[in-house]
């Protein structure tokens, strides 16, 4: 039975990041992907040129043709831009009973351009993150929710646990980040109320790596899908991405998207 993944996200015309990506994702690893579009941007490898946001209104009735007929099996969030579509996306959540959804708190872009309003953030905390069966945030968005400064891996554990206090099931702090940055190994870190995962991969150095959170977030909502584990779900996210990373496309004339296929190039080699 092929089961189906939901993303609420914005697109990426460049094709790197965004529903763009998730539904890349999906289709690699076998799910059927479905998309509800909170904003139009215009982007590409050098940074982003404009967003457009849609109303909250036509984000909602997007998710409610599919829950009518499509209800998915996992669903994530990545780019809800404001207040109101956050609020919206959450109420529509709590009414639909979704309880495996992942949280991807998107807010900067690659090149710096802002896609989560300053004063959306309270709402995110406040409304969307207790309803997160697993939350994905990079360093500088774990950051900006805690307002804990993330220097040392003690650091990232405390603002997994204040992640946690605030309501979601799961944590998982991406290292992609982290300030001892040349280091020989990137690290993420899940933790589950109770203990600390740590999954560690050799460090990629390369500009090209456009589209990496959407694109872990998605890995994880597609083998939720299928019934995995949080465990096993972030384990092959790990795997994915660094295989996406490590074959660059090379395309575009700064920072590059990831390789969708290469996980499973690698796997048939």
């Amino acid at each position: 039975m092929i089961q189906k993944a939901l993303t609420i996200a914005g697109s990426d015309c460049g094709g790197g990041a965004g529903i763009q990506a998730d539904l890349k994702t999906f289709q690699e690893l076998n799910v059927y992907g479905m998309s509800a579009i909170t904003a139009v941007t215009a982007q590409n490898t050098r940074g982003v040129q404009g967003v457009y946001p849609l109303s909250a209104e036509a984000v909602i009735d997007q998710l409610t043709s599919i829950a009518e007929d499509l209800p998915p099996k996992a669903i994530k969030t990545g780019m809800l831009v404001n207040e109101d579509i956050i609020s919206h996306v959450a109420d529509f959540v709590r009414l639909h009973s979704w309880k495996k959804l992942v949280v991807d708190p998107v807010m900067i872009a690659k090149g710096g351009a802002a896609l989560l309003e300053r004063e959306a953030v309270n709402t995110l905390i406040n409304e969307l993150i207790p309803l997160a069966f697993v939350v994905t945030p990079n360093i500088p968005e774990a950051v900006a929710i805690t307002g804990h400064e993330i220097l040392t891996e003690a650091d990232i554990k405390r603002a997994a646990e204040i992640l946690f206090q605030m309501g979601a099931k799961h944590v998982v702090i991406k290292g992609g980040h982290q300030s001892h940055a040349q280091s020989s190994q990137a690290t993420d870190i899940l933790f589950d109320g109770k203990r600390f995962y740590e999954f560690s991969s050799p460090r990629v150095f390369t500009p090209h790596t456009h589209g990496t959170g959407c694109t872990f977030s998605a890995v994880i909502t597609a083998q939720l899908a299928k019934g995995l584990t949080v465990n096993e779900s972030v384990q092959t996210a790990k795997q994915f991405i660094t295989a996406a990373i490590s074959d660059s496309l090379g395309i575009g004339s700064e920072h590059g998207p990831t390789n969708h296929w290469a996980y499973h190039a690698g796997m048939n080699a």
